[in-house]
This record gives structure tokens, C-alpha cells and sequence, in this order.
């Protein structure tokens, strides 16, 4: 736990190292005209908005794990790597590592350029925009370094602990940012009031669907082999309802940042203006909201689909003699436990979504501006927090255990 609080303060303090070049007037200006923008400085703790070396975070880190983990289900080698214990998993490692690089150059060369083109750069030369954009793969990188030092010397998900560090060091100035919009009557306490009710209601329904699932009863027949008799008794399969978690929501994200990406290296062309503030297609229009929405829900439905193998899991389930009472082992059994899956998908995702529109529609209806606060945040934080606790039960469990076989 010395080491993990350790690793958490190094990460924090790169937040305060700069990137060299950069107006971070104008930069605070940019992420006030949307929501996106928004969400990547509450992941990033701020990073992003006084554009310091950690401005990426690990979003790309996060993008190039989904990412192997969807070309593992396509790519039969991948899948066979998987499968080949310790060294498969050190390989695909390094792959997802290949993929951070590739994806933070990238995203920052877009965002690099973005700045450039809206003024926000000191010196907008060829050099020095290399500067920025190889600053902030840097930055990434040592990220990820440090997300998987704290997994492997420390209390373990790391990468979800610099996510809910920086989320969590957000909320103070949130609270500052609240007092002064009542202050300058841009809102009034009867919204603060109902904002605390939103989040405690928020918090509620995250654990409540984070713990929720659909048990299968699972019956294995008996079998005697020599005097021993194994089997004959009753389990059950969990379906967590909430399985993709925050991944879907991310992943959505991402794709919806894309054409946006695209559109910042044509500033003059006419197409551009559709996700412009204002468009039709703009982060604030009610169809950016409704593809968002829509996107979220696929995305869960998607990987928990590729994620869940109902039929190895059915296969499995017939080679050692289980059974689901009342269904037939084999496709019989796939096919129900897939029938299950998608409706339990359907809940888990519409939840999501209505967890993703959140920041979007609290900035659209209330006069809370610029506070880009949401379910997404409360849902990173309690599923981390939820998953930080049972890891800590089990190292102690784990110790308790040592001390007596001592």
C-alpha cells in the first residue's frame, strides 16, 4: 500500500509539469465549449486543461486494450496466445504497449494540431509541435508504466487507480466551481441541492448495478469411478449486469471523438461545420446525444458478446457433465444462456447510456455550466472502488492464511 500510495503521488505530480508552447488560456477556453473535452480533463485530473506533460492520461492505453482484446476474438493466433498461460499473456502485454504509442501519436498529433490551428500555440513551428506531440506520448507512456508497476508491486489495478486518483482529485475544485457559478447567479442552491440528490441517487444505483446479476442454476450428474463417487452437485453461472462496466462508454466515446479528430486537419473545408459549436453534429445537439446513446448500448451488447463465449462455456459445461435443468446440453443450452445474455446486455446498456448523456444533459438544462460531472465519473469510481476492496480482502485473506500455516 506504501508503494501504490507512492506511484499515486508521482502520477499526481505530473500534473503540474507543463508542456512547453502552450497558451493555457486558450486551452481552458476550448474545453469550456463542450462536454468532450470536458471528460478527458476529469480522467486526465486536470491535466488536459493546464495542458501539463500527464494532458493525454491513459485513454490510449485504455483504447489499445479494447482494441487487443477485439482482435483476440478475431485473430486466432491472438486467441491461441490467451491460452498459452504467462507467456501469452507477457506477449499480448506488449502488443497492447505497441498500441498505446501508436494510438497516443495519434491523438496527440490531432490535438497538437487542433491547438495550433485555434491559436493556443506560443510558436507554432514544425519543431516545436514535434516537441508537443512527442512530450505527451511521453507522458502516456510513463503512465502506463506506472499502472503496471502498482499492479505488480502494489495493491494491483493500477491503471484503474491513476483513473479514479484523478477523478477524485477533481471533486474539490467542482465544489469551487459550483460556489462561484450560485455566487454570480449563474445557478441558484436549489439546483446545488438537487445536483446532491442526483449524485447520492447516482452512487445507489452504480453499486446496485455493478452487484447486480442473473444466476443460472448449473446441475452436474454423479459419477462413480471406483468406490469414489464425484459430482451430483447444484452451482450456478453470474451474469453481471453491468459487465462492460465503463469500457463501453470509453469506447463509444472514442469513436465519437473520431470525426471531430478528422475534422481538425480541414479547419477551411465546408463539411467541417457539422461539428463545429453549433452543427447539427455538434457535441451538444440532440443527435450527436442520440448516436452517443445508441453507440453505448452496442458497445455493451459487443464486448460482453465477445467476452462471454456461450458456447465454449456450453461445451465445457456437457464435458463434465453439467447440465441447466430443463435444457438440453449443448446448442439448446447456448442458445438460452445467449437469449439471458442479450436481454440482461439490453438493461446493462441502457443504464450505461442513460450514465453517459448525464454530464450532457446537466450542462444543457441547468445553469450548472462547464462542470462536465456525470455518472461516468461516479461510475469509474465505485466500480474501482468496489474492485480495490475485494482485492484488499484477498491479501489479507491471503496473509491471514500465510500466518497460519506458519
Amino acid at each position: 500500500m506504501i508503494f501504490t500510495m507512492l506511484m499515486l503521488i508521482v502520477s499526481r505530480g505530473g500534473t503540474f509539469v507543463p508542456v512547453p508552447f502552450i497558451n493555457k488560456e486558450i486551452v481552458a477556453q476550448i474545453i469550456s465549449r463542450g462536454a468532450l473535452f470536458g471528460f478527458f480533463d476529469i480522467l486526465s485530473g486536470g491535466a488536459f486543461k493546464s495542458f501539463t506533460i500527464f494532458a493525454l492520461g491513459v485513454v490510449p492505453y485504455i483504447n489499445s486494450s479494447i482494441i487487443m482484446s477485439l482482435l483476440a476474438i478475431a485473430i486466432p493466433k491472438l486467441e491461441q496466445m490467451q491460452k498459452e498461460g504467462e507467456d501469452g499473456r507477457k506477449k499480448i502485454a506488449q502488443f497492447t504497449r505497441y498500441g498505446t504509442v501508436i494510438l497516443g501519436s495519434i491523438q496527440a498529433f490531432g490535438i497538437a494540431l487542433y491547438l495550433r490551428n485555434q491559436g493556443a500555440m506560443t510558436d507554432p513551428s514544425a519543431f516545436n509541435m514535434f516537441i508537443v506531440i512527442i512530450t505527451l506520448v511521453a507522458g502516456t507512456s510513463f503512465l502506463m508504466w506506472l499502472g503496471e508497476q502498482i499492479t505488480d508491486k502494489g495493491i494491483g489495478n493500477g491503471i484503474s487507480l491513476l483513473i479514479f486518483i484523478n477523478i477524485v482529485s477533481r471533486y474539490p475544485s467542482m465544489g469551487v466551481t459550483i460556489g462561484e457559478l450560485v455566487k454570480a447567479g449563474t445557478s441558484n442552491w436549489v439546483e446545488v441541492i438537487l445536483l446532491i440528490i442526483f449524485i447520492v441517487l447516482t452512487i445507489a444505483a452504480v453499486v446496485t448495478m455493478d452487484m447486480a446479476e442473473r444466476r443460472i442454476p448449473v446441475q452436474y450428474a454423479k459419477k462413480v469411478v471406483g468406490r469414489k463417487m464425484y459430482g451430483g452437485q447444484s452451482t450456478h453461472i453470474p451474469i453481471n449486469v453491468n459487465s462492460s462496466s465503463v469500457i463501453a462508454i470509453i469506447f463509444a466515446m472514442s469513436i465519437m471523438q473520431f470525426p471531430e479528430t478528422i475534422a481538425n486537419f480541414f479547419p477551411n473545408a465546408a463539411w467541417t461545420k457539422v461539428f463545429a459549436a453549433g452543427g447539427w453534429f455538434s457535441t451538444s445537439s440532440w443527435w450527436y446525444l442520440a448516436v452517443y446513446f445508441l453507440l453505448v448500448i452496442f458497445f455493451t451488447w459487443f464486448y460482453t458478446g465477445i467476452t462471454f463465449n456461450t458456447k465454449e462455456m456450453a461445451d465445457n459445461m456437457k464435458k463434465y457433465g453439467g447440465f441447466i435443468p430443463g435444457i438440453r446440453p449443448g446448442k439448446p443450452t447456448t442458445d438460452y444462456v445467449q437469449r439471458i445474455l442479450n436481454r440482461i446486455t439490453l438493461i446493462g446498456g441502457i443504464f450505461a447510456g442513460i450514465i453517459a448523456l448525464t454530464p450532457y444533459l446537466l450542462d444543457k438544462f441547468t445553469g450548472l455550466k462547464n462542470l462536465y460531472f456525470g455518472g461516468t465519473s461516479i461510475l469509474i469510481v465505485v466500480g474501482v472502488a468496489l474492485e480495490t476492496a475485494k482485492q484488499l480482502e484477498a491479501q489479507m485473506t491471503m496473509r491471514h492464511y500465510q500466518g497460519f500455516l506458519k
